[in-house]
């Protein structure tokens, strides 16, 4: 598909899904400024693209106005990923998504403001939903907050779709489940295949177990994201962005310990229904809006999660960055 646009902006642009972002932007054709601070974000995403003359990176914080009014200016369309992705880290630093995830979010949008971009793709999370009661939840379930996470990408999105009204911005927002995939850098995988190398015979899951958890591969999340962005035409668009399926904590530590070429592992459960507080037992959301446009996710969670963990297992450097 084409994707209308002679330059973009990415912010989070060396992340796990902002460098997939920033190569498949490329390999449309488009002229791409990444937008990266580096906290979290790693250069050895983004290396292959040196001497690109259609790739620029900017180290800057999308707190700083100015760095990242000038990064902008140019771009006809930005894509906004930069956000604080642990969502366990709110509850230690209730400072940390607001300013990252709410405020951060608000700094882009003046940003585009200023500068005369006015489309923006915003990756939004599944957390807004807290604990809904309806499974597969749908994009209109209301969005109740039990994290500080959540209530900050819900008042990123609202926020959005005020500047849509406010100066004629077109947005697609996307709320989605934990993707998996190359240059998965934190998360369950990441964190049971750590575990393992520390102790291969034994492996702590947080919770009971139970908790039931839908996952995608960062292949069938950027197809999504491009499909709605080429066939959606309103001025505010909000998509769900998961799979038809789910597995439990357990099946997923089953399978990184079977590509692990282990066996007989025993978990050790910290108990509860919940992994930590915040955390929603079932994840779990409805797609049906995005597959009306020609979507489908194709790669199983199982086979996410081998891809994911062979990646890991090719590229230990990555495992050995994060403390």
């Amino acid at each position: 598909m084409s994707f209308a646009s002679q330059c973009a902006l990415v912010t989070g642009a060396a992340g796990f899904v902002g460098s997939h972002v920033v190569d498949r932007l490329l390999a449309e054709g488009v002229a791409v400024t990444g937008y990266d601070n580096f906290s979290t974000g790693q250069e050895k995403f983004l290396q292959h693209l040196r001497g690109n003359p259609r790739f620029r990176l900017v180290r800057g914080d999308i707190l700083d106005e100015a760095s990242l009014q000038a990064a902008m200016t140019g771009a006809d369309f930005v894509f906004h990923l930069a956000a604080n992705a642990d969502v366990r880290s709110g509850q230690a630093n209730p400072r940390i998504d607001l300013e990252q995830n709410t405020v951060g979010t608000h700094r882009v949008l003046e940003a585009m403001r200023k500068t005369g971009a006015r489309r923006i793709a915003f990756t939004s999370s599944a957390t807004v939903y807290g604990e809904p009661e309806i499974f597969p939840t749908p994009e209109d379930c209301p969005l109740i907050q039990t994290s500080t996470y959540g209530a900050s990408k819900a008042a990123a999105e609202q926020f959005i779709e005020a500047y849509a009204e406010f100066y004629d911005f077109r947005v697609w927002i996307f709320r989605f489940v934990s993707f998996l995939g190359e240059r998965y850098p934190h998360g369950v995988v990441f964190d049971f295949l750590k575990k393992l190398r520390a102790n291969p015979q034994e492996m702590e899951i947080l919770g009971d177990g139970t908790q039931r958890k839908s996952y995608l591969h960062v292949e069938d999340a950027l197809n999504g994201f491009f499909t709605a962005i080429a066939k959606a035409d309103g001025a505010k668009n909000i998509f769900n962005v998961g799979n038809d399926e789910y597995l439990d904590v357990v099946r997923v530590a089953g399978i990184v310990c079977e590509c692990a070429g282990l066996s007989g592992v025993r978990y050790r459960f910290t108990g509860g229904v919940r992994g930590w507080k915040g955390d929603s037992p079932f994840v779990h959301l409805d797609t049906a809006r995005l597959q009306k446009l020609g979507w489908r996710p194709r790669v199983t969670i199982p086979d996410a999660i081998r891809r994911t963990v062979a990646y890991l297992q090719a590229n230990p450097w990555l495992l050995e960055a994060r403390t």
